[in-house]
């Protein structure tokens, strides 16, 4: 069985997961956010708390949100880094995206590997999915035994991700959406990059850009 919490951190409101499976502990942090001491604290003492091993960490894409805690998470809990190869350069200007919102951050590592869809992690059953549009190499991770889709800044609550940031393409996001992300199932819930959960029924019934 899965446990997924999720954190609400930095002044973009960004979504931060954190994925364990309750028997082995062996977890993975999805996108980690955390941008001061008291947001790091948070993550640093659930983990203890629920004593994850938290083995993996990863970018669902590589914007500036989503990647502010890479440094602290590699050097407090060695974790190993997967992000995909696409959105490299947007790791390689990272220091411009924090200076065009007005803030500085520590340097993200690079990845320590890169992500396909064949890519796998033996102690979980997950399914990397390429949904570029929002960035050239963002990837949604899904969970088929629990039907749960973590989908970066791809699919919202009805909503749908930014195209006008570094990288991002109007048409490729909704062809990924349309022809990746809605070929799961109604009830598969997905946990976007902000804001609520929603499920796969409810955004390909209700989502007006869809």
């Amino acid at each position: 069985m899965l446990k997924i919490k999720k954190f609400v951190f930095n002044q973009f409101g960004e979504n931060t997961y954190i994925i364990h499976d309750e028997n082995s502990k062996t977890g993975m942090i999805i996108d980690p956010g955390c941008s001061n001491n008291a947001e790091e604290d948070l993550i640093s003492e659930y983990v203890q708390k629920e004593n994850i091993n938290l083995k993996y960490l990863i970018n669902s894409h590589c914007h500036i949100d989503h990647i502010l805690g890479n440094n602290f998470i590699k050097e407090k809990f060695g974790s190993k880094f997967l992000a995909g190869e696409g959105d490299e350069f947007l790791l390689d200007l990272m220091f411009q995206q924090a200076e065009s919102y007005g803030f500085s951050m520590k340097r993200s590592p690079n990845p320590d590997e890169y992500i396909s869809e064949e890519t796998n992690l033996p102690e979980f059953n997950l399914k990397f999915i390429h949904t570029p549009g929002h960035s050239p190499g963002e990837f949604c991770l899904y969970f088929p035994d629990e039907k749960k889709l973590v989908s970066g800044d791809v699919l919202f609550l009805e909503g749908i991700g930014r195209t006008d940031l570094w990288g991002g393409n109007y048409e490729t996001l909704l062809d990924s959406i349309e022809n990746k992300i809605f070929k799961l199932e109604d009830d598969v819930i997905v946990y976007p990059g902000h804001g609520d959960s929603t499920t796969i029924g409810n955004e390909r019934k209700n989502n007006p850009f869809l």
